[in-house]
């Protein structure tokens, strides 16, 4: 590096983003991700030790996953190279590699290869890759946004451990705000500012788990904020929505408004007003509401409300739940909203939570001494001299699949729990009963 490069990195570490200033340089620093790097778990050992095999990290942006390769830069005695999918080639990836066989030819020590959005390079580019993840030549580690079984080399997959960051939870985002607020050295505390705690939750639970965007938000506050007559600055929810470029809602995921809406949102669907139902469902995902929470309400509403008057209404529901996991905020708003219009436009019938709800209450205070000896089980030894299964007919022998014959305990004879309802799908399951049933 002559000096014109050294003037240059030095100015560019001195102006990067308050994020990149900010990255923990130990794991003692690094906040968030317990399952994966808290004490004791598998990685959190390997890193102490220094003995880390090839990994992938898969998480939404601004998780952790750049910053944990540069906690692991911090403490391996390997060698320690980065490049980035997106600007990189099968030049690149060479070079690096000579490289890697130079450093451990000449003095023994195993490199460390760093590929930020691996998911980016082509089947060709990691292909190159292989061999020298698995002769040793590097030690792999790849952050990926998407799916890794889905997006990366089967056999690199194979090759790697996967560790899944998560979003950050909103504790995690105020730690980080507020080690930026005191942090002298590194963050903005010689600026001496404060935030209102109103705000402090409001760009937390906006950030939706992303502590890049939290941080690139503190630090638009702080610098463009005007000192009190103190010289201190002062950050309230106002300053908090313009730097976040969001508008606070009245919605504590702890308190009445939360409850007020997503029992809003339910009723609305159980009501069949999609208009409505696709507002409280904005609102939600506006608010940071976990669309997890969301897509389960749709799911039980699928059932609970629609039932069998449109048995496709738990399958389009349970879909926009897969897609939840498999998709993640931004792009899951749209099959949320897709399944609860759907829900919402379904007609709609409750009967089969009566039938459960009264079924488990006879359970609960009626006693049966048996099941009907017809119905019992007759193939283990001995069944058939106690008289299991004998007098059983079988359905698909008879017009239609349909016997008459007792299925209820004695005690419960005569009971009816699933009464159909006149709505969709199931006057078509009521009409087919009342016809096999009376021929």
């Amino acid at each position: 590096m002559d000096l014109f490069e050294y003037q240059a990195s030095q100015k560019l570490k001195k102006e990067s983003p308050l994020a990149a200033k900010l990255r923990p340089k130990d794991l003692d620093e690094f906040v968030g991700q317990e399952h994966i790097v808290g004490k004791d778990t598998l990685l959190y050992r390997a890193i102490k030790a220094d003995k880390l095999s090839s990994i992938i990290l898969y998480g939404p942006p601004g998780t952790g996953k750049t910053t944990l390769a540069k906690v692991i830069a911090n403490t391996t005695k390997s060698d320690f190279l980065q490049i980035n999918a997106t600007t990189s080639g099968k030049k690149e990836i060479t070079d690096t590699i000579d490289r890697a066989k130079y450093t451990l030819g000449s003095s023994g020590r195993r490199t460390i290869l760093f590929i930020d959005e691996i998911h980016r390079f082509n089947k060709t580019q990691q292909d190159t890759l292989l061999p020298y993840v698995e002769d040793g030549t590097v030690i792999l580690i790849g952050a990926t946004t998407e799916n890794p079984y889905f997006e990366v080399n089967k056999a690199l997959v194979s090759r790697s451990i996967i560790f899944q960051l998560k979003p950050l939870t909103i504790d995690n985002i105020k730690t980080i705000i507020m080690r930026a607020l005191t942090d002298n050295e590194r963050g903005l505390g010689t600026f001496n500012a404060h935030i209102d705690d109103d705000a402090l939750e409001f760009m937390a639970n906006t950030s939706n788990g992303d502590a890049r965007i939290a941080l690139n938000a503190i630090e638009l506050a702080v610098l463009t904020t005007g000192r009190e007559t103190d010289n201190s600055i002062h950050i309230d929810i106002k300053t908090a929505e313009q730097c976040i470029q969001k508008r606070a809602l009245n919605y504590d995921k702890d308190g009445d408004n939360h409850y007020d809406t997503i029992s809003a949102f339910i009723k609305s669907m159980r009501g069949s007003d999609p208009d409505a139902a696709v507002y409280y469902l904005a609102k939600m995902i506006y608010a940071g509401e976990d669309p997890k929470f969301i897509a389960r309400r749709i799911v039980i509403c699928a059932s609970e409300d629609v039932g069998n008057a449109n048995p496709m209404a738990l399958v389009v529901a349970n879909a926009a739940a897969q897609a939840v996991e498999y998709l993640g905020l931004p792009e899951c708003r749209i099959n949320l909203a897709q399944a609860a219009a759907y829900v919402a436009c379904s007609p709609k019938s409750n009967s089969a939570v009566m039938a459960i709800d009264n079924a488990m209450e006879d359970v609960k205070n009626i006693k049966i001494e048996s099941v009907p000896n017809h119905l019992k089980d007759s193939h283990y030894p001995g069944a058939a001299k106690m008289g299991h299964g004998i007098g059983y007919k079988y359905a698909h022998d008879f017009p239609n699949n349909y016997v008459e014959q007792q299925y209820l305990p004695d005690e419960l004879i005569g009971k009816e729990y699933y009464k159909l309802s006149d709505n969709g799908e199931e006057k078509k399951l009521k009409a087919w009963l009342k016809y096999i049933k009376e021929r």
